[in-house]
């Protein structure tokens, strides 16, 4: 381990006893959490900011009667692992985990640390529980969607651009979810009439090349499927797209409000508000194996209309009737 490691793990194992003691006796409970991105983020406050305001609603305070051990990733895998290291030795009362990038590595690290998660597609196909109504081990929480959303996007896609035939599939492979993203994708693409190009998202400088290549051609669209790494170089992805012409759907509004042209997808904000009810349920003695994985109850259609007229493109009346929001 190296030494700037050693010092953050020892210095958490120090802090919550010296926290509890400082609250006149009561017992300060532990909870670590991971989030997939840096921690000066904005995306990354305004999760872990929504996530302490549903606790704080059920009467839980980070820094009085809770303390939050937080760690980021910042786009190497490397990170995760050694986050989930690091947590389950520091022995929280349960960790918190954002999206399947981070959740994977803790299961590996721990089955009896109970472990709430949030933003995590197809938790089951994945191999995360063993079902949605009984999660069966340490891990329970919120999935956001199934593979098959995949067709979706695809055919949201195609609606936007009729003459669509090429589509670049921007997926981290390195994820079970991304795998099954581009699954659903592919099996769909023939009925749609489509070629499809796979983009492996991993550094900024192979997403760009990548992008570029593809855009050489005409006739092309985006589609970002949901991984950690993509929220990682979501600016990059945004600004590739507008450079080259590409219309592009996303699995989050946060790159439409960002400048993505369409998002379709749930209220990732919302799940990290009832995560922490789950949080409060198991602190208070209930077992993440008896409680019931949420799916979310709606998903959204976001369009930005300013990116449409950028990018020549006239958003069919019977699409934007169905839109959630529309930015304009």
């Amino acid at each position: 381990m190296r030494r700037r490691d050693f010092i953050k793990v020892f210095a958490g194992s120090v802090a919550w006893p010296l926290a509890a003691s400082a609250q006149q006796g009561e017992r300060v409970r532990r909870v670590g959490a991971v989030f997939p991105f840096s921690e000066n983020d904005p995306q990354s406050m305004a999760r872990l900011a929504a996530l302490r305001q549903g606790l704080q609603q059920l009467g839980w305070t980070d820094g009085y009667n809770l303390r939050i051990e937080t760690r980021w990733f910042t786009g190497n895998p490397d990170d995760n692992r050694r986050n989930a290291v690091e947590l389950v030795a520091l022995a929280p009362d349960l960790i918190f985990a954002s999206g399947s990038a981070t959740l994977g590595p803790l299961l590996q690290a721990t089955r009896s640390i109970p472990i709430v998660f949030a933003v995590v597609p197809d938790p089951v196909g994945v191999g995360f529980v063993d079902s949605l109504a009984r999660p069966g081990g340490n891990a329970t929480g919120f999935t956001t969607f199934e593979s098959s959303i995949g067709v979706k996007w695809l055919e949201v896609l195609k609606q936007i651009i009729p003459g669509l035939t090429r589509v670049a599939v921007i997926r981290d492979p390195s994820i079970a979810a991304g795998i099954g993203q581009w699954g659903a994708i592919q099996g769909a693409a023939p009925s749609f009439g489509v070629e499809l190009n796979p983009i492996n998202v991993g550094d900024a400088g192979g997403i760009k090349r990548a992008i570029e290549a593809f855009a050489r051609f005409s006739s092309g669209g985006l589609i970002v499927t949901g991984s950690g790494l993509a929220l990682v170089h979501r600016d990059l992805i945004i600004t590739l797209a507008a450079q080259h012409k590409l219309p592009a759907i996303y699995f989050e509004r946060y790159f439409v409000a960002a400048g993505g042209l369409i998002s379709y997808g749930p209220d990732f904000l919302d799940q990290y508000r009832h995560a922490a009810s789950y949080v409060d349920r198991i602190l208070k003695g209930e077992k993440p194996a008896d409680l019931p994985v949420q799916a979310p109850t709606k998903l959204e259609l976001v369009i930005n209309l300013k990116t449409a007229k950028a990018l020549g493109l006239t958003v069919p009346p019977s699409l934007l009737a169905r839109a959630d929001e529309v930015i304009e």
